[in-house]
């Protein structure tokens, strides 16, 4: 079984692969991204920031793949204005604590 690199988005940090199984003949296609940074640069901002800019606050840094996966399991569209109060509610879980800089509930 060998994996193929099909695409890679510098811009959101999203890979795709193409595998195919020589004895079962499956192919699987994946798409992953590593959160960690987006993750990891928000508990910073948690810790050493208070999420103010000059003129608002950052409420919020979904990563493509969690957008990705609340659409696939919650039938959320984060990029859907009618899907607000329900991508409010996934930023309040404490579940998802990790994508708000801050601690203020939206």
């Amino acid at each position: 079984m060998t994996e193929y690199l099909l695409d890679r988005d510098p811009v959101s940090g999203t890979y795709e692969t193409f595998e195919y199984d020589d004895d079962t003949g499956n192919i699987t296609i994946r798409r992953w991204q590593d959160v960690e940074p987006a993750i990891d640069a928000n508990k910073s901002f948690h810790l050493h920031g208070d999420g103010k800019g000059d003129a608002m606050w950052l409420a919020a840094s979904i990563p493509v793949e969690v957008a990705h996966k609340w659409l696939r399991e919650k039938g959320v569209n984060a990029w859907r204005k009618d899907h607000w109060p329900a991508v409010r509610r996934l930023l309040n879980d404490p579940e998802w604590k990790h994508l708000r800089p801050t601690s203020f509930r939206l």
